[in-house]
């Protein structure tokens, strides 16, 4: 029995890039209960990409995965094209996919800095680029930041850090640039949210909570709980903006 879609993105079409598992598969769920049809690409779990493609369908929505590697602009661009002519509309795109390196900078390699800037910086932009040209006018465009942007507490970031950065810029910019079509531009910053890459039980968990000042873990869902929000016409005179979801850590 499907569900009663009643959603605030009833009809529409997101397009998130990481979507297969972590914060980007709860981003697509979120959308998906608020009645969102959702392509989303993921890198090499053939598995989790197939329990989301589920879940988005238990809500009643279309569902597509894609199998691309962020790094390859070319197949990212054509993914978000196949993404509109398969549900005949764009409405959303959520950049999230991201490689988190964590390093000295000496012992960065070039392959290191330029496979991060490739999935980091240049897939969000290109993927933007590509998105606004589909979208209508009141289209949305939500980019997953960091709060190493903000504020950088541990060594080793320095590469993450400068990439995630980057994507403030590039949510200014655009801002800027899509308004006058009522496009707005955001970016979440997460910070540290129990996943598989980053679980609330790790080895350095402990330390990581103390700076928060709720003294826990974010959940996935509530960082795409903002994302739904910013997603939605609730959100139509924020853009341009750089939200923390961090529970206090960056206070």
């Amino acid at each position: 029995m499907e569900t009663v879609i009643a959603g605030k993105l009833t009809d529409l079409t997101a397009f998130v890039t990481g979507g297969g598992r972590g914060i980007g598969a709860a981003i697509a769920r979120r959308l998906a209960t608020e009645g969102a049809n959702v392509a989303f690409t993921y890198h090499q779990d053939d598995a989790s990409a197939a329990r989301t493609v589920q879940e988005i369908e238990a809500h009643g929505t279309k569902a597509l995965a894609i199998r691309v590697d962020s790094a390859d602009a070319a197949a990212l661009v054509a993914a978000i094209k196949r993404t509109a002519a398969a549900f005949g509309r764009l409405d959303v795109l959520v950049n999230n996919a991201a490689v988190y390196p964590v390093m000295p900078a000496a012992d960065a390699e070039l392959a290191d800095v330029d496979r991060t800037l490739a999935v980091n910086v240049r897939a969000p932009y290109m993927a933007a680029a590509a998105a606004a040209e589909l979208m209508g006018d009141g289209g949305r465009i939500v980019n997953i930041g960091s709060l190493v942007a903000e504020f950088t507490p541990f060594p080793g970031h320095g590469l993450y850090s400068m990439s995630k950065t980057a994507l403030v810029g590039l949510t200014k910019g655009l801002a800027r640039e899509l308004g006058p079509r009522g496009i707005t531009v955001n970016i979440v910053h997460p910070g540290p949210t129990d996943t598989e890459l980053n679980p609330a039980d790790g080895p350095h968990a402990e330390t990581i909570r103390g700076f928060s000042a709720l003294g826990r873990y974010g959940e996935p869902a509530e960082v795409a709980s903002m994302v739904a929000h910013l997603a939605s016409d609730e959100a139509a005179y924020v853009t341009g903006a750089s939200i923390v979801v961090d529970g206090g850590f960056t206070a």
